[in-house]
Parts: C-alpha cells; structure tokens; sequence
C-alpha cells in the first residue's frame, strides 16, 4: 500500500490554512489513509493509502485538494487551465506494437527546489510501482525542457543502434548495455524481453531523452534545482491510465503555481491533444444511499456531500473529476456520500436474527489440500475470477470448451468468466520471468463452463512448477502425495490435450470419475506465453474429488 511522506509546513501551504497535525489525522481518513507518524523536528508527515484505485492521493498536491473540498474550501469538480502550446510528439508507427500509447503537457513558470524534485520522484515512483504495475502498464518521465527541440519523437530503434548517457552515469552506451549494466536497466529489462526493437523517446536534434521504460538521459531527463520548465510524458500499453498519468502530474504541479500547456500527439494515423481532461458523468438516485446506508438525505444534502467529495451536482447528475478513474458504477459514487457523511453518524439497526455460522465441509476440505500444496512448496497466488478468451485458449493453444461471457463488459481483459485455471498459473510466470527460478505456485478457486443450456460450476486447484529440471514426473508425486493424504488410489489414463505435450500428459481417475490433468506443458504454450524455462503442471477437480471421499464413508 502506499506510503507518502511530505512536510506539514507545505500541506498548510498548498491548503491556505493552519492545519495541525490531529486534523491531518482525522482528514487522512476520507482519502481511506491511515496517520502513521509525524516528526516534530524533520515536519514530516506519513500517511499510508490504501486504496490504490485513488492514485492522486499519493502526493501532498492531491492530499491537499481533498483537504480543501472536505473543509468546505472549495466545492465540486477543481478546475484546472491549460493553455494552448506549440508542442508536438510524433509517434512513428514502428513502436505501436510495443508500447502503444503516450500522454504528455509542459509546465513553466515556477522554480523547482529540493523538496519539490523529492515530491515529484515520490508520485512518479508510487504511480509507477503500483498502478502503473512496476512500469509495464505505465511509466513517467520528466525532462528539463531548456534542453529539447521539438517536436519529440517517439518510436522503435535497434538495440545497438542508440548510444546515450544514462540517468547518474558518465559513459555513453547502447541500449543493450544500458539493461545489462546500469541498475534501473537490471531491474526493469523483464519488460522488453522478447522485443526486437525498444522503444525510444529523443528530440528534433536526435538527442536521446529516454529509454522506454528503463531510464533518462543524464543529459535531458534531468531536473535539477532552479529549472522553471519541464516536459512530462507518460507511456504505456493502457490508455487511459497513461492518460491518468498525465493529469495527476498536470493538476499537482498546475496546484504548485506552473502554467500547464497541452501537447499535440502525432500519431501515423490520428492526432490527439494531450493531456485528456475530459469529465464524465454518473446518474444516481437518491435510493441508493437509502438501500446502502439507510439514510434518508434530501437532494440539498446529497449536492453538498458530493460537492465536499469534489464531484459537480445537479439533477441527480454527478461529474467526476479527470483524476478519478476508480468511479466505475453509481454505487462508487454513493461510496463518496458515505465517506462525507461519517461512517460513524450513521445510526445502528438492531440484529432481528441470529444464526450460528460454521465452514462448510467442502470448505474445510479444500483448506486442507491447500494446506498440502504449502507444504509441498508451493506457494499460493490469486487472481480475477472474471479474464478473457486469448488468456483462457488462444495463449493456451485451445479451444473454447464453453465460455461464459459478459454481456456489457467494462474492459475486455474482464469479458469472460474463467473456465479454468492453469492460464492465470501461466500468466503469473510470464510476468515474472525476471525471478530467480525454481518458481512452485498453486491456485484453489471457483470455475465455471457452460454445457449446452447448463452452467458449471466447480472448485479446482492448479499447480505448476517452472525450472529447468521440472518434467512430468514432478507432478505425478504431487498428485500422489495429496491423494495418499486422503487415502485415495487412482489410475492415470493416456489422454490428449493441446496445452500439454503429447505422451507427456495423463488424465487422473479416481473411482471412474476423471478429476485431472497433469503433465508438461507444450513448447507452443511456452512460446505464447513468452516462456523460455519449462512448466510442468496439473489441474485437479476438487469437487469431483470430495464427492468420492462423501461415497467413500
């Protein structure tokens, strides 16, 4: 979770008012913060956000606007002005397959000093780690903009055709030494893995800027103390947190006294003004936070509430401010009235039932291989119940064996309801390719196929394992283990399936009901995936399973 640190002198500073360190507590509370300290000699304040759907919080800039609009110091949607600027990127279309999406603005007029660079690098690095998911969805680069020639030019090189300085280094090199030498490079080269070309942000004068996503220049993507005007960009595969990005950094620093310009964005096909401010609505009722909350509020109240909340009002009509991409249903924004109006004024209802609660026995079933899987020595991940079709069959080299899908989906990586799970297994290696091998990882969850007019429903458990030894027989004595804990006997039949290689699969019975697959996974998964190391894995059916150890007593 987020943890922002920052000075009390310059909260009291941006708000306008004398706030002390007891209302910073309380006020932390309606950005869903938790107060963690504040040094009297140093001024610095710790706050910890949880929420990571409210990323503007994670600076003193978007604390201090929620500060303002819960005092009643300013209401509804901020405002912020952007000017007209003759500024623009030209995205060349060879790095649309790579990274497809860039948002940018520049900002001048303000001297920066130490404090404000050590702010700026705190949301940049926040924003990036967290929602930005380490830089692969979206990374942020800042540049001291006396140093460019526009217009700057985004695009796709050859590893070993670029030569610069990187950010704290002296040396020039190309940029498959910058991933194999400098630190950033070490840590983030996992993202370009398997690109043939990186891509690259440099100016009209061919002087390079960045390393997408990896590092600055030491020439151009350096702000030191004193500069008045920067360029911001942002990149990444996802529009509009790259977006997102934008406006964040554009309002933070338009709250610091910058005059902020729009930047034009070439791409071989369109054009688009950047940053996007554009402010969607909501359409609410007032029976929502009656059926939510039990509060019976008159349309007066709700505009105030929503107004503290920084949301415009009028006829049950709510406008989001551009920072706030977590509003995704109207209950988000009934949230929004709890929050303003106290968790702790709403009054209690008394019980009218009673019941006593205990796990079902499937329940403790599950939790019990689950327990067996750790003890093995695999570790457990979790992932969305909801993903989509390339993950479940095309990646998986299969086909769809009946989908459940979402009529009105908000994003198409959540369009489908999983019908199994060894694809998320893979998903999660792929990402994390950059860890040191061997990796052991299992799932337990809920899974759902469609059979005609028939919806399945199932418990199951993948495991899979990914090392340079790893083979068949590794996953035979993992299911040999969990059904000798259950003093169960099975028999495994040859089968075929397309994830899996053939002759390195069986299919497990127990009782003559099928309840896995186990095997190796076959080069042309590997290859989808982005794999180089081999996975072997199984899929048990634990619903199948308890039902034989119920007609075993």
């Amino acid at each position: 979770m987020p943890t922002i640190t920052f000075s009390l002198k310059d909260l009291q500073h941006l708000t306008g008012k004398k706030i002390t360190i007891e209302e910073v507590q309380e006020l932390a509370q309606y950005g869903k913060g938790d107060f963690e300290s504040y040094d009297n000699e140093t001024d610095e304040v710790k706050i910890d956000f949880g929420d990571t759907n409210l990323p503007y919080l994670w600076s003193v800039e978007g604390f201090a606007r929620l500060v303002k609009g819960v005092l009643g110091m300013h209401k509804g949607v901020p405002e912020i002005k952007v000017q007209k600027g003759d500024y623009q990127v030209v995205v060349d279309k060879s790095v649309i397959k790579y990274r497809p999406f860039i948002y940018c603005f520049a900002a001048k007029g303000k001297k920066v000093d130490d404090y404000m660079i050590k702010q700026l690098v705190q949301l940049q690095e926040k924003f990036c780690e967290t929602y930005g998911r380490r830089r692969q969805k979206v990374s942020i680069g800042l540049y001291s903009y006396k140093r460019l020639a526009f217009p700057v030019h985004y695009k796709a090189v050859d590893p070993l055709s670029v030569e610069f300085v990187p950010l704290e280094f002296k040396a020039k090199m190309n940029l498959k030494e910058v991933l194999a030498e400098h630190p950033k490079g070490r840590e983030y080269a996992w993202i370009l893995e398997g690109f043939e070309k990186y891509p690259l942000l440099a100016d009209d004068k061919n002087e390079v800027m960045s390393l997408v996503p990896i590092i600055n220049s030491n020439f151009t993507g350096k702000i030191e103390i004193g500069d008045e005007n920067m360029f911001f960009e942002a990149t990444g595969t996802d529009e509009e947190a790259v977006n997102l990005a934008a406006v964040i950094f554009a309002y933070a620093l338009y709250e610091r006294g910058f005059e902020i310009y729009f930047v034009e964005i070439k791409y071989p096909d369109k054009k688009k003004v950047s940053p996007d401010l554009g402010i969607e609505s909501v359409a609410i009722k007032n029976e929502y936070a009656t059926r939510l909350f039990g509060l019976e509020l008159k349309e007066s109240e709700i505009k105030r509430l929503l107004e503290k909340a920084q949301f415009d009002f009028e006829n049950y009509k709510v406008k989001v401010p551009p920072y706030r991409k977590d509003i995704l249903h109207p209950y988000d924004v009934i949230e929004d009235i709890g929050i303003m109006y106290g968790f702790d004024n709403i009054k209690e209802f008394p019980l009218t039932t009673f019941t006593h609660g205990s796990t079902t026995k499937i329940n403790e079933f599950i939790d019990k291989v689950r327990e067996i899987a750790v003890g093995l020595g695999y570790q457990e991940v979790m992932s969305p119940i909801l993903t989509n079709k390339d993950l479940l069959y095309k990646n998986m080299n299969l086909e769809d064996f009946g989908t459940i899908e979402v009529d009105e989906y908000m994003s198409e990586t959540y369009s489908v309801v999983r019908s199994w799970l060894l694809p998320n297994l893979m998903e999660v290696f792929s990402k994390n390719k950059h860890v040191e091998f061997p990796q052991k990882i299992f799932e337990e969850g809920l899974v759902n196929s469609r059979k005609g007019d028939e919806i399945l429903e199932y418990h199951r458990i993948a495991i899979a394992s990914s090392h340079d030894q790893t083979n068949y027989t590794e996953m035979r004595q993992a299911l040999d283990y969990i059904m000798r804990c259950f003093g169960l006997s099975y028999d495994v039949d040859e089968t075929e399936h397309d994830s899996f290689i053939e002759g390195r699969v069986g299919r497990a019975v127990v009782k003559g009901r099928k309840v896995a697959y186990l095997g190796e996974i076959s080069p042309v998964v590997l290859t989808n995936w982005g794999l180089g190391m081999p996975v072997a894995a199984l899929e048990l059916n634990l619903t199948e399973m308890f039902e034989v150890m119920k007609n075993k007593k």
